[in-house]
């Protein structure tokens, strides 16, 4: 059996389950979104726009990108979680937990 992570780096990894293409699609499409919003919120500050609507863009894309990081957690504990778990690493969960904080 092939070893699950190959470093890239001291702190990269690759997922030993890639996403399918189709979630790959759906995560690059939900970061050009936010990507657009960010370069409209450039646009707004070049346009001296009110300050509620520069501020009410700024909550869309933090939402945005909530909700993004909780796509990729999901994705994370129904994968490399679940792998890590099968093959007897009860430490995993610690860095679940860390992930989890980081997220809020």
């Amino acid at each position: 059996m092939t070893e699950r992570r190959e470093a890239v780096c001291e702190t990269c990894h690759t997922k030993h389950t890639p996403r399918s293409v189709e979630q790959r699609r759906q995560l690059q499409n939900r970061l050009s979104r936010m990507m657009g919003q960010l370069n409209g919120i450039s646009r707004m500050l070049e346009e001296n726009r009110y300050c509620g609507d520069i501020l009410t863009q700024v909550a869309a894309v933090e939402s945005a990108l909530q909700s993004f990081g909780y796509i990729v957690l999901k994705e994370h504990l129904e994968t490399c979680v679940v792998e890590e778990v099968e093959n007897g690493n009860d430490k995993i969960m610690e860095e679940v937990i860390e992930l989890v904080k980081k997220l809020k």
